[in-house]
């Protein structure tokens, strides 16, 4: 077994693919009416789909899990994110671990958990 894909709940996934587009260079592989599939296996599922299976409310900013990507360049990665997306709710800004990795959180505009970090 395998695993196929990370799958995020959104409200409108045009507009989560142009976010993930714009910061994460992500392409459409394939959109089937709020269900799309990306490049780099990400999945995108609007909340109205989850809605409906769980029969439960879907919680924002629940702080369960996080995508995680590397970036060198993270002083550009970080004036990229502020020129498409100034008002990004961060978690925390550019801080350094002790172990000397730079990282920076934010939520994507659904609430999901995003970490940006250079190489460990």
């Amino acid at each position: 077994m395998k695993l196929k894909n990370v799958l995020i709940v959104v409200k409108d996934a045009k507009r989560s693919l142009k976010f993930y587009h714009d910061l994460f260079d992500f392409e459409l592989i394939l959109d089937n009416d709020g269900n799309m599939i990306l490049t780099d296996r990400l999945v995108l599922q609007e909340e109205r789909y989850w809605k409906e299976f769980l029969g439960k409310d879907i919680i924002t900013e629940n702080n369960s899990c996080e995508l995680y990507f590397e970036e060198s360049n993270i002083e550009g990665f970080i004036e990229k994110l502020e020129k498409y997306y100034p008002d990004v709710k961060y978690v925390n800004r550019l801080m350094t671990h002790s172990w000397g990795q730079k990282v920076i959180r934010f939520y994507d505009p659904d609430g999901n958990l995003i970490e940006v970090g250079t190489s460990v």
